[in-house]
This record gives structure tokens, sequence and C-alpha cells, in this order.
């Protein structure tokens, strides 16, 4: 089984680009995060008639998440229902093939003191507070998205430099550490050690092609999958070319 997940800043804008990756890599379950589309815009013909079910969570310009699946998803939850107010779509699961999978877009926090920023927190907190509520950690269950918070020093090209804002900052790294203390490992860094390998880089200052990249992106998975984890990478090449999303697609591969 292999799972994926990609923000594609804007499902209609790259939907050319997501067709031919579905048709190249054949993915049984692929998150997306940023489709900024509401659900009933969403461009679900084209992906269907690629053999894909269409699970979405959307809203108009912002936000917005899917699952893109092989089998029928059952058990589709759309929000926390905590109590707290929701009114931005981030937050989708569904089991897929016995799987449960847990798609989201973590807030990015503009700047760190905001309002935003404590936002942020906040939703990580609720996230995790999900999980201890409805999901199991010993069963299979793979959390994919852009959780805007590179976990390590080796996730970002300038440790220093990014330090004090809301994609490295301390506060961030603490509670992405409490969510995968719930029972969740990196898929990624199951097999690969090395630092520079990165999931976003900014469309400014050459960021691309200067390599200066966060690892922002994840499939975090229970111990059930990460036993079953026979492989895991960031596909670089689908950052490259005019019109490409500022992100990359992660996948993570797993014996039956």
């Amino acid at each position: 089984m292999q799972i994926a997940t990609w923000n594609v800043n804007s499902v209609r804008s790259r939907k050319e680009r997501v067709l031919a990756w579905l048709v190249a890599q054949q993915p049984d379950v692929l998150c997306l995060q940023e489709t900024k589309v509401t659900d009933d815009a969403f461009p679900r013909a084209d992906f269907e008639a690629l053999g894909y079910h269409v699970t979405v969570s959307g809203q108009r310009t912002y936000n917005g998440v899917a699952i893109l699946s092989r089998t029928s998803p059952v058990g589709v939850v759309r929000a926390f229902a905590d109590g707290e107010e929701e009114q931005e779509a981030r937050f989708l699961t569904a089991s897929v093939s016995g799987v449960q999978v847990v798609c989201v877009y973590v807030p990015n926090g503009q700047v760190v003191g905001s309002e935003k920023f404590a936002y942020k927190l906040s939703w990580l907190g609720r996230l995790r507070r999900y999980l201890d509520r409805h999901c199991d950690p010993t069963g299979p269950l793979a959390l994919c998205g852009d959780l805007n918070v590179a976990p390590e020093p080796r996730d970002v090209h300038d440790p220093a430099a990014w330090q004090e804002t809301v994609l490295f900052h301390p506060q961030a790294r603490v509670a992405l550490q409490d969510l995968c203390a719930w029972g969740l490992v990196d898929a990624f860094r199951l097999h690969h050690s090395q630092a520079g390998v990165y999931s976003w880089w900014d469309y400014r200052q050459l960021a691309f092609p200067k390599n200066h990249g966060l690892r922002i992106d994840h499939i975090l998975v229970t111990q059930t999958l990460a036993a079953r984890c026979t492989g895991a990478y960031i596909d670089r090449e689908t950052r490259k070319g005019q019109g490409a999303s500022d992100h990359a697609p992660v996948v993570a591969s797993f014996s039956q």
C-alpha cells in the first residue's frame, strides 16, 4: 500500500500536475491540502476517471483537504466535534483498506506571539485530543499532511535563522512532539537520517534552486504501520517547473 501527501496550493490551479502525478506514481491514497475550493466545485470527475474515490472538506479560497483513494473510504469525519468553533476546512479522516487515514492542514501561525500562532498551537492540541478520544494507537493509522512544523534542526536549511519563526519555533516543535507522543513515528525518518532533505521551499529568493527549504510535510504512523513501512521519499522533482506548488509530495510504502 502506498500513501502520499501533498500540499497542492490550489487543486484547480494544479489539477493537470496532480493528475499526471497520479498516473505516474499510482498511489493507493493521496491526501491533499490547500485545495482552496468548495466541495461542490472540486474537480472530482477528473480524479474519478482515474479510478479514485474523492472525499473532500473544502471552503472557498483558503484551506481545504481531500483524500483520494483507490478503494471506497468508510467512516468519514470532517470535524473535531469538540465543542469549539470550526470555520476552517483543515481536518478529514476516513478508513481506507483497513488503515485510518487522517489528512490535516495545520495552521501556519503567521507571526510568533500573534493570535494566529496561538491558534496554531491550540489546533495541534485539539488534534492530539481527537486522537485520544477517537483513535487507537495500537491500530494502523497514518496522519498525513502539511503540519507546518519542521521537527528538528536537520529539517531546516538554516536552523538559527528559522528558530524564531512559526515553522521552527520551540513552542511549535513541542506541540508536534506532544502530538507524536500519542503513538506516532515519522515514516520518512524510518528510512532517511540525513539533513538537507525538504518538502517546502518558498517561491521567493531562489529558495528552491538553492535548496533553502524545510521539511514540514509529514506522514506520521502508528507502530503497527511503522513495522510495515518498506520505504519513504520526498518527490523533489515534482517541485520543479513553472506553475508548481511550493510543496513536494511525500510518499510512504507499506507491506500488506
